[in-house]
């Protein structure tokens, strides 16, 4: 894979980003598209697929499981499922590359299905915590085997019939629910999972766009209990994969910080439970404008511009973290630019993603020229009041994507260049993200 061939690269201020783009496919969207569609009886087409490697780990693995996906030459998939229930006994581990998504959610589907599976993946998703699914998923019955610490390699004995769970989430996160859920379709009787912290409901909407009969209710306290009938049928879909709002984020953030700068990114998912970024962002001051606003596929979807604008700092509530949980890196370029302190805490999820991107940030952000403090559960950021930062360092992206184009927009408002020290890991996510910065009027930035 790409991903061992180093590629550094500078990142250089060169005056206003201009024009209009389109970010690849939503990947949270698009992985749950794939296996449900892989879970449908007869033929789903997904149009927009993000095809980053995170999402074709995903497809290797439905396939390898029996169902049929193809990619046509006019860039639509084809998906012919093998039913709940029918998944096969895979011939060989399932390699989920970097992709969290990719393993805690089919973690889940191969649970409640009698068959045993390995999995496999990168050197940085074998540091990422598995127990938060294996603990739920053990209560329905199947059995893990896991390297110590509960990381990958692992394998998975799931049972059928398995049992049905009523679990309450310890931990704010889309991906243990998902794996319950998933679970859940192929169980007799009912799945419960409480949320007490909303986090991102793409799969809810998705698992009912495909005929699950799944319901949510909402006490006074916010929390929510899902409940899913098992034993589901799903009937086939033609999917369209909105714009991914994370990847949105940093050639909006890029725009802000770019004196001069106006961009529109067409087609972003702007999901509630996914545009806390976009909300702290107007908090701040940023001139964003949304237009041309629908739905597609129970998904709502615009257009958004933003253009160049004084920020000042702000205190971002805890209650907002889930809902820009991959955000805060970008969120944290935009901080640093700003006028005045800006305060995040709740944090401690961002130590165990890709990276520890709390540590990466702070000390990336100090070695070109801002006031970054780390503390034990956010960063507090004392902005430039909009000067460019110094710039003229090399950041470590330790192999994380997210870090990776963040230094990159961070460029774009720097005196001297930014240098990144490995740029293949955007492939799990953006594809095109340098092509983009170059549409937009960056600086064509040399491979060092």
């Amino acid at each position: 894979m790409s991903r061992h061939h180093s590629a550094s690269r500078n990142f250089l201020a060169s005056g206003p980003l201009r024009g209009t783009v389109r970010v690849p496919g939503d990947k949270s969207i698009s992985h749950r598209a794939l296996m449900l569609s892989a879970l449908a009886i007869g033929k789903s087409t997904i149009t927009g697929l993000l095809e980053g490697e995170d999402v074709l780990a995903t497809a290797a693995a439905m396939r390898a499981m029996g169902a049929q996906i193809d990619r046509g030459a006019d860039g639509i998939w084809t998906v012919h499922g093998v039913g709940v229930g029918g998944l096969m006994q895979p011939a060989a581990a399932l390699d989920m590359g970097n992709s969290g998504t990719s393993a805690r959610l089919l973690m889940g589907l191969v649970a409640s299905h009698g068959i045993t599976a390995s999995f496999i993946g990168d050197a940085s998703l074998s540091r990422r915590p598995m127990g938060r699914v294996i603990d739920p998923l053990s209560l329905i019955g199947a059995e893990f085997t896991a390297s110590p610490g509960g990381t990958l390699p692992l394998m998975v004995r799931g049972l059928c019939p398995a049992v049905p769970i009523d679990y309450r989430l310890p931990v704010a996160s889309a991906q243990v629910k998902s794996a319950i859920l998933l679970a859940g379709l192929n169980m007799p009787g009912i799945t419960q999972v409480i949320e007490p912290i909303l986090t991102r409901d793409h799969s809810e909407r998705m698992l009912r766009g495909f005929g699950a009969d799944l319901s949510v209710e909402i006490d006074g306290d916010g929390v929510r209990t899902i409940r899913l009938v098992g034993e589901a049928e799903l009937q086939p879909q033609n999917i369209e994969v909105p714009g991914d709002p994370s990847s949105a984020a940093f050639p909006v953030v890029a725009a802000l910080i770019t004196p001069g700068s106006e961009v529109t990114v067409t087609h972003v998912g702007m999901n509630p439970t996914r545009t806390g970024i976009y909300k702290m962002l107007e908090a701040m001051g940023a001139d964003l404008t949304y237009s041309n606003e629908r739905e597609v596929g129970g998904e709502p979807v615009a257009d958004i511009t933003a253009r160049y604008s004084a920020l000042t700092g702000i205190e971002v509530p805890p209650n907002v973290a889930p809902s820009m949980i991959d955000e805060f890196p970008v969120f944290f370029v935009a901080a640093s630019m700003a006028s005045g302190r800006t305060v995040t805490n709740g944090l401690e999820e961002l130590r165990v993603k890709e990276s520890d991107r709390l540590a990466l940030m702070a000390a990336g952000l100090t070695a070109i020229g801002a006031k970054a403090t780390e503390t034990e559960d956010g960063l507090i950021i004392d902005g430039s009041g909009g000067e460019p930062l110094e710039g003229g360092a090399t950041i470590i992206s330790a192999l994380d994507h997210r870090i990776a184009m963040s230094f990159a927009v961070a460029g774009q408002n720097c005196a001297r260049a930014v240098t990144v020290d490995d740029m293949s890991p955007i492939a799990t996510s953006f594809p095109g993200f340098e092509a983009m910065l170059e549409d937009l009027g960056a600086e064509k930035c040399p491979i060092i």
